[in-house]
C-alpha cells in the first residue's frame, strides 16, 4: 500500500511518499479500514519535528485521525460488518500506525460509524478536535446542558475553537471569542458566538469584562497557549475555570488565579492512547457516536478549508505550521 513515512524528526521534507506492506489483523476484536482520508492536526507537526514517542521506531507514519470502508473483520467483532464506513482518533503517535497511509487496523471498541451526512474528507476532519473541545468543556469545564454560563474561546476560527463554540452553543452557553480578521469574525457568527473579539485590535480581557457586565466570564478555553494563558486569568470571573491545550510557559505568574480563586484544568485529548486506558479510549469512541448523532441532525457541522492528495502531505504541513488556518486541513488516502 502507499503511505507517507516519516523518515526522520525534522522539516516537512522528512515525510515520504513509499510502499510499505499492508497491516493484518492482530486480534480477534480488530477491524481492517481502507482509509479514504486522515486529518491534520497540529499534534502531527510537532512530532515530525521533535520526534515520535517512540523515536527509535523509524519510520513512523503520522495521522491520529482517520476514516473509511471496512473492508475485513476479526471474528469477534459484532459492532461493525464490511462495508461499514467507519471514523476515529488513532494511531499515528509512534505507537501504533497512523493514517497517512491506505489502509489500517484498529480494535473496533476504538471507532464509531461515520456521520452519514459526512464526507469523508469532513469526517476525517473531526475525531481529534471533537475529542478535545467535548472533553475541555463538558469534563474538564462541566459545562451542563441548559447552562447560561459565558464562555471565552480564544482562536474560535480554529480547527478546536470552531467546534468548541458549537459544543458550548449546543449546552446554552453564551460566547465570545478571540479572532483576527472580519473574515473569521463572519465564520464565527455563523457558527453561533455571541461576540468576536478582534483581538489584534482590541484589549480582549477588556472586552470580556465589559461583555459580563465587569463579571468576567464562569469558563475560558485556550486553544493558543504561551503568554495567553497567564493574561486571560483577569478576564475569569472569581471561581471560574480555565481550561488549555498546551503547556503553560515555565515563567508563568499565577498570583492573578490564584488570588481569583480560578479553576485550572489541562485537556490532552491523546492521553487515552499514550497511556493504552482501553476503558478511556471506548468512551472516545461512544463521544464520536454522539458528536456523530448531532451531524446527522444538523445541529453539528466542520469546516474543512483545504484538501490534499496523499502525496502532498509535507506541503499541506507546510501550509498548518504558517498558522492562522481557518478550520481543517485533510489528506485524501484513496
Amino acid at each position: 500500500m502507499k503511505a507517507i513515512l516519516m523518515t526522520a524528526a525534522g522539516d516537512p521534507s522528512v515525510l515520504q511518499l513509499a510502499d510499505v506492506q499492508e497491516p493484518t489483523l492482530q486480534s480477534p476484536t480488530e477491524i481492517l479500514v481502507r482509509l479514504k482520508a486522515a486529518g491534520i492536526n497540529p499534534i502531527d507537526t510537532k512530532l515530525r519535528s521533535r520526534g515520535t514517542f517512540q523515536p527509535d521506531r523509524l519510520p513512523s507514519i503520522l495521522g491520529c485521525d482517520g476514516t473509511g470502508i471496512v473492508e475485513a473483520i476479526g471474528a469477534e467483532v459484532s459492532k461493525f460488518k464490511v462495508g461499514d464506513e467507519v471514523y476515529f482518533c488513532n494511531g499515528g503517535l509512534g505507537l501504533h500506525q497512523g493514517n497517512y497511509a491506505e489502509m489500517t487496523t484498529i480494535d473496533e471498541k476504538f471507532a464509531a460509524h461515520k456521520p452519514k451526512s459526512l464526507s469523508f474528507e469532513e469526517a476525517a476532519a473531526a475525531p481529534l478536535v471533537l475529542l478535545t473541545a467535548w472533553e475541555a468543556l463538558y469534563d474538564r469545564g462541566n459545562l451542563q446542558p441548559n447552562s447560561s454560563a459565558n464562555v471565552l474561546i480564544h482562536g474560535g476560527a480554529g480547527g478546536v475553537g470552531h467546534v468548541a463554540i458549537q459544543l458550548a452553543k449546543l449546552r446554552g452557553a453564551k460566547v465570545c471569542t478571540t479572532i483576527s480578521s472580519e473574515a473569521k469574525a463572519r465564520f464565527v457568527r455563523d457558527l453561533g458566538a455571541d461576540l468576536a473579539i478582534a483581538y489584534k485590535q482590541t484589549d480582549f480581557v477588556e472586552a470580556a469584562l465589559n461583555w459580563t457586565k465587569g463579571k468576567g466570564v464562569d469558563m475560558a478555553f485556550d486553544t493558543v497557549g504561551d503568554k495567553l494563558i497567564e493574561q486571560t486569568f483577569p478576564a475569569v470571573k472569581i471561581y471560574g475555570d480555565i481550561v488549555t491545550i498546551l503547556e503553560p510557559p515555565v515563567d508563568i505568574s499565577w498570583k492573578v488565579a490564584r488570588n481569583r480563586n480560578l479553576r485550572f484544568s489541562f485537556e490532552l485529548m491523546l492521553t487515552p492512547m499514550l497511556l493504552g486506558n482501553a476503558v478511556l479510549q471506548i468512551k472516545q469512541a461512544k463521544i464520536l457516536s454522539e458528536c456523530a448523532a448531532l451531524f446527522d441532525s444538523g445541529k453539528l457541522k466542520i469546516h474543512v478549508s483545504e484538501v490534499f492528495q496523499l502525496a502532498d502531505a509535507a506541503i499541506a504541513h507546510q501550509l498548518l505550521e504558517t498558522g492562522s488556518m481557518t478550520g481543517k486541513i485533510v489528506l485524501v488516502c484513496a
